[in-house]
């Protein structure tokens, strides 16, 4: 009996981690803050490169597709924000996929940070 409520414990915590998967990354505050271009920024300095990803293999396939990317954008500006910029150079976004799965399963975007003077 005892094996028995272990394993529907374990069953449950697997279920609430796959399913936690389904949401897209949160933004914090800070990185809120940052933003997100397609051109490079003039008059800035260039703190480093960043990326940030949503999904996995395990994941993926129950999370929705703009969850995945909305996510990795959002992993991308805390990261960016954690290491103190404010303007994020957006590069490049992939977007993997698995032979067993109907779609992507992780999206990963990668950029260079920079801390720019504010508006």
């Amino acid at each position: 009996m005892k094996a028995r409520s272990v394993t529907w414990a374990a069953l449950a915590a697997v279920s609430v981690l796959a399913l936690a998967g389904c949401a897209a990354t949160q933004v914090s505050q800070q990185g809120a803050a940052v933003e997100i271009v397609t051109q490079k920024p003039t008059g800035c300095r260039l703190i480093g490169e960043v990326v940030g990803s949503q999904g996995n293999v395990f994941s993926g396939d129950f999370t929705t597709d703009e969850n995945l990317l909305i996510g990795a954008r959002n992993d991308l500006r805390n990261k960016a924000a954690a290491m103190g910029g404010n303007v994020v150079h957006a590069q490049d976004a992939l977007h993997s996929t698995h032979p067993n799965s109907s779609g992507a399963v992780k999206s990963t975007v990668v950029g260079s940070v920079f801390a720019c003077p504010r508006k």
